[in-house]
């Protein structure tokens, strides 16, 4: 439904993207990763249209962007990060409005905004103004203005910044819908246990390149490790782990951080910390980072994917 090949985009001497290649298959949902700046907002604006990119091609559906804009928005939705209301008019006049601009016949119009209200829990505030909803009404009207023509390939940037959870757990729902009903999506999102709760294949963006694409548990299998964190007041002290022969691989130093790679956290910990000796009081914290999503970023970049919810859940930290 969507392929990307080469795409380049520069700000001046800041490149972007380097050359990304990007597939999203009908009904399949593609989780696009990355830190803020990795490009992941500029690859899905080039993708809609919004901007242009200076190398490269964007086909959807089999249609060139470029040469056939028009038809190609036709077939695509997109809710980019920043919410775009009009808060001055109801929330049913927002969706006839997106409605008409997205090409649906007339006659069409009121059943597929009474459909998507339902789907995205609008139908009792259709009559408000959307200047009077709150954060995550505003965010489910912003993404239920994308699915209006039910897309076949829907672009969500960021779709549950700010949301509550029971809009983050709507639009989910919605998402999962849309994808089994045969539609592409391409879902950017710092949030890395939504990834896992839409099962979405990933793709992981670090300096406007592709570095990583799989499925979760494929990524997990060939990156991550299991690793024990010690994290210090100034530069970590050398440590001698030779006890722990054949059970712990390589360690890391970053700045405060000393990372150690182990198969056998619990005995890593219970080594590590009597071998401190005088550096024992510098300690400040340990932590046990467990092989999952998160993991996988940290051996591919060497370091923490940024963005993680305060409080969210990531697998068995």
């Amino acid at each position: 439904m969507l392929r990307v090949e080469g795409l380049r985009k520069s700000y001046g001497a800041v490149a972007a993207l380097r050359g990304v290649d990007l597939e999203v298959p009908a009904g399949e949902i593609v989780s696009l990763l990355g830190r803020n700046g990795a490009g992941k907002s500029t690859l899905v604006s080039i993708v809609a249209g919004l901007r242009r990119a200076d190398a490269g091609s964007v086909t959807i559906a089999g249609l060139d962007v470029l040469k056939h804009a028009r038809a190609a928005r036709r077939v695509i939705g997109v809710a980019p990060q920043d919410i775009g209301i009009y808060p001055i008019v109801s929330v049913r006049q927002n969706l006839r409005l997106f409605a008409e601009l997205a090409g649906l016949p007339r006659r069409a119009v009121a059943a597929s905004i009474r459909d998507v209200a339902e789907a995205m829990r609008l139908e009792d505030l259709l009559d408000r103004l959307a200047g009077q909803l709150s954060g995550g009404q505003k965010r489910r009207l912003h993404t239920a203005m994308a699915l209006l023509h039910r897309p076949r390939l829907l672009m969500l940037d960021e779709a549950t910044a700010g949301a509550d959870v029971e809009s983050r757990a709507h639009l989910l729902d919605m998402v999962r819908e849309l994808a089994a009903q045969g539609s592409a999506v391409l879902y950017s999102t710092h949030y890395l246990h939504e990834v896992e709760t839409l099962d979405a294949s990933v793709v992981l963006l670090d300096g406007g390149r592709v570095i990583a694409r799989g499925r979760v548990r494929e990524l997990v299998a060939a990156h991550a490790r299991t690793s024990v964190e010690l994290r210090f007041d100034g530069p970590p002290p050398p440590l001698a782990l030779a006890g722990l022969q054949g059970r712990y691989g390589r360690t890391e130093r970053h700045g405060d951080l000393l990372r150690i790679v182990t198969g056998d956290p619990a005995g890593t910990i219970a080594e590590a910390v009597p071998a401190l000796g005088a550096a024992t009081p510098r300690l400040r914290s340990v932590e046990v980072v467990r092989a999952d999503l998160e993991s996988v970023y940290l051996a591919l970049t060497g370091h923490r994917y940024d963005g993680v919810e305060e409080g969210a859940h990531v697998s068995a930290r």
